[in-house]
């Protein structure tokens, strides 16, 4: 069994075109932005963004999201773009069940820049840190079944889907909705896993 207090994800890290770092309430203002550029299809899709977060709450948010990685508690990444620093995404690896370990990644994409593979390039480094930095045996990504962006980044990541579980949870507008509930498992990645620990290349 695996206790939390002995693992921690360190950043920052890179992949081929983004930073990953811990979130920072300094960077509050380009977040910001790329929130009310993005409003509308996060809007539909994020309980948090049910309504426009002023820029005092999401200063809070990264306060608090930035405590909780210290913590170990809770993992969220803030993707930046190599050589400009423009922030591209918010992602993240929750844990959701230690003694597995069990994590969630969760992932939004600022509306300028998705098409563009960034995400899936994220899911992927993630993906990696989870099975070889935290010992995860478990990886999911869960979504809203409509949110068709969002289960093409985990089919692209190679998660496979497990379950649709119907009226599993609320909407953002009150309706019921169904999940699709992606995984991948460190077992079917053990040839990949392989790959990277024995060519001693820094993880992105």
């Amino acid at each position: 069994m695996t206790s939390e207090e002995s693992l921690r994800l360190v950043l920052p890290r890179e992949t081929e075109r983004l930073v990953l770092r811990l979130p920072s309430p300094a960077d509050a203002a380009i977040v910001q932005q790329a929130v009310e550029e993005s409003f509308e299809n996060l809007h539909r899709w994020m309980p948090w963004a049910a309504q426009m977060p002023s820029l005092e709450q999401t200063t809070v948010y990264l306060r608090q999201a930035q405590l909780s990685f210290e913590a170990g508690e809770d993992f969220a990444v803030s993707g930046y773009l190599k050589g400009t620093g423009e922030f591209v995404l918010g992602s993240g690896l929750h844990p959701r069940n230690w003694s597995v370990p069990r994590f969630e990644i969760g992932y939004w994409c600022r509306a300028s820049r998705q098409g563009q593979g960034y995400t899936t390039e994220t899911v992927l480094a993630l993906t990696r840190l989870a099975f070889l930095e935290m010992k995860a045996e478990r990886v999911e990504i869960r979504c809203d079944s409509r949110n068709l962006r969002s289960a093409r980044v985990a089919e692209r990541a190679g998660f496979r889907l497990e379950a649709s579980l119907r009226s599993d949870d609320r909407a953002t507008d009150g309706s019921l909705r169904d999940t699709l509930v992606y995984a991948c498992l460190r077992a079917e990645c053990s040839d990949r896993l392989r790959d990277h620990e024995a060519g001693g290349r820094a993880l992105p």
